[in-house]
């Protein structure tokens, strides 16, 4: 994925962005349960990919911005923080292998954080909620292979 996101423009990257997040999170905004983000920063920097962005509340929907100064910032690779939104990962056990780091103004990243552990797979759009558990499936395979691959190398202890 890191070829086609670095070669895609940000204005592509941001109209898709905001489109998925305001959808995903149309019942949420419409509680006003992100309201907390209203003029606060969050940065999401998906390293491996090279994807980043930053999101805050304008108008009452999330917008995607390129060139803010976050006050927080969420960082990952790609594989985990699928993982972590498909619920095949616990976002706490990653964070302290340091595979997930949190940077920042703390107290604003768990606020995040505590919103999306209330969000239900089943209250996702359908086809969101498969294509993220087929997307998660896929790279749990991939890493289970990874791990018998590295356990038949030569070298390895019995």
């Amino acid at each position: 994925m890191r070829i086609p996101v670095s070669v895609t423009p940000f204005f592509m990257q941001k109209s898709f962005l905001q489109q998925l997040l305001n959808w995903q999170f149309r019942h949420s905004l419409a509680e006003g349960e992100l309201d907390f983000l209203q003029g606060r920063f969050l940065g999401i920097d998906v390293g491996d990919v090279n994807l980043r962005w930053i999101t805050t509340i304008q108008n009452g929907q999330l917008v995607v911005l390129q060139n803010a100064k976050a006050d927080v910032w969420f960082r990952g690779n790609a594989n985990d923080l699928l993982l972590v939104a498909a619920r095949k990962a616990d976002p706490d056990m990653l964070f302290f292998q340091r595979r997930l780091v949190i940077e920042g103004d703390t107290e604003l990243g768990l606020e995040v954080k505590n919103v999306m552990d209330a969000i239900e797979l089943d209250a996702m759009p359908t086809m969101l909620r498969t294509g993220l558990q087929q997307l998660a499936a896929f790279v749990e395979a991939g890493m289970k292979l990874d791990a018998k691959a590295a356990q038949a190398r030569a070298g390895v202890s019995c």
